[in-house]
């Protein structure tokens, strides 16, 4: 089951965030081999994704790193979306490692 963690995004900003993946037994998982996707939607339902993070890992360190660029951040309305970071093994196997509602919030500044 994934962990659930709420996350905010300032709009117009870079957004990065890191995500320890452990096993069923607490222990860090060597990601060496995986690859990982994240998306952010409006709904559950969605049939189309606001935004892809791109999404890398440490291999062996069993961390997930997300991340949004400043120019993805500015094209979304300020707002609640939800989001989920999904991994595949080598074979194919896909686990979500964590879920929740991503909070975008609006900026100011413009360039």
């Amino acid at each position: 089951m994934a962990q659930v963690a709420n996350i905010y995004i300032d709009q117009g900003t870079d957004f990065q965030i890191a995500v320890d993946v452990t096993d069923a037994v607490g222990d860090v998982l060597d990601l060496t081999g995986y690859t990982e996707s994240a998306q952010l939607r409006k709904t559950y339902s969605s049939s189309t994704s606001t935004a892809s993070f791109t999404c890398s890992n440490s291999g062996s360190g069993g961390v997930v790193t997300m991340i949004l660029t400043d120019t993805q951040t500015s094209a979304i309305e300020a707002g609640r979306y939800v989001y989920d970071l999904v991994i595949t093994d080598g074979s194919g196997s896909k686990s979500r490692v964590v879920e929740g509602q991503a909070t975008v919030t609006p900026g100011v500044t413009r360039s």
